[in-house]
Order: structure tokens, then sequence, then C-alpha cells
């Protein structure tokens, strides 16, 4: 399914576990250095480093550019290291987050609260992914280097709903399903 960031708050709702979307738009990098100053500055009643409503926030910290690219590897980070501080900006209005891995039970409360989903990127395959970029600029802290807050342009970003607005989430799905083909006893 094709859609673009503007739709995901409408969409979202109606997105399940599973379902396939190629996404559009533009979309914000953080990971953890990035989160723990925009906790700071939440709790200062400073503003954020871009509006936090409707945004998806892709847990990546692109490399540096090669010669004649837009982004060098972009590929996603384990999103559990952010669970300390995602609840809090889903419930400012942060409409997806994008990373690789399963979340806490408190970031899937959130996100069954705030009509949100969780959606997982391939992992391991960062120079693909950087394919799907069309541009990218630094917004704010610059000295954390590839993990300063960039705004990266999607242009159909492959990504799965790991977590949908009613709280399924594929991992947990996964196991249920899978899970006893793989474990000896």
């Amino acid at each position: 399914m094709k859609i673009t960031v503007d739709q995901l708050k409408e969409i979202a709702p109606s997105l399940k576990m599973g379902d396939r979307v190629s996404l559009f738009g533009y979309v914000y990098t953080a990971r953890d250095a990035a989160h723990r100053r925009m906790a700071r500055l939440a709790e200062n009643g400073e503003p954020l480093p871009f509006p936090i409503a409707g945004a998806v926030i892709y847990y990546a910290g692109p490399t540096d550019a090669p010669p004649g690219a837009i982004i060098g590897s972009c590929g996603p980070t384990t999103s559990g290291r952010m669970d300390a501080f995602t609840p809090a900006l889903l419930d400012m209005g942060l409409i997806a987050t994008i990373g690789k891995g399963q979340r806490s039970p408190e970031v899937i409360e959130a996100v069954k609260r705030n009509n949100a989903v969780y959606l997982c990127a391939i992992g391991g395959a960062g120079a693909l992914a950087a394919r799907y970029v069309k541009s990218c600029e630094t917004v704010a802290f610059d000295d954390l280097g590839c993990e300063s807050v960039k705004k990266l342009g999607f242009e159909n970003f492959p990504l799965i709903v790991a977590v949908d607005s009613e709280g399924r989430d594929i991992f947990t799905f996964g196991r249920e399903k899978y899970g006893g083909i793989f474990v000896q006893n």
C-alpha cells in the first residue's frame, strides 16, 4: 500500500499488523542521544526541533554521503533503545516510529492510546534503504554527527506494520504462530 506521511494520521487506525507499506514524504531521524536531548527540551517546556504532531521518527543514524550520493548507509537501529522516550512523544502527537525489533508493553499501549503505528524496516540493509531516500537535511543537534536529527525525504520506502493501532504485535504473533518450529527442548 502506498501512503504518504501526511496520510498516516488518517490511515493509521486502518493499518493492520503485517500490512506492507511504501512510505512517501518527510520523516525525522533520531537515535538515543537525540531522544535524550528532546526529552530534556520537553521537560523544560521548550519546543522540539521539529513539529511532532503527525510526524514520523525513523530510528537511524545515516552515515555521511559518498561522492555523488544524497546519503550514506541508512538502516534502522534497534527500537527498544528508545522505548523510555517513545510513549511521551506519541502522547505529544507522533504518529509513527520506524525501526527494527520488538517494542515494550508501554510503547504498545501508547501506540494504541494514540491510534499510531510502529513500522519495521529491513535490518542489515542500510545501503539498500538509502536508495529510497531522496533528500537529507540536518535539522538539529549537528554536534551528534550521524546521530543528529535529520529530515529525510522518503520515496517508496518499504516497511511492514509491526504494531498496529489495536496493539497487535507481529513479534508476539510470530512467536505464537511459528516459534515452536525453531525451539528445541
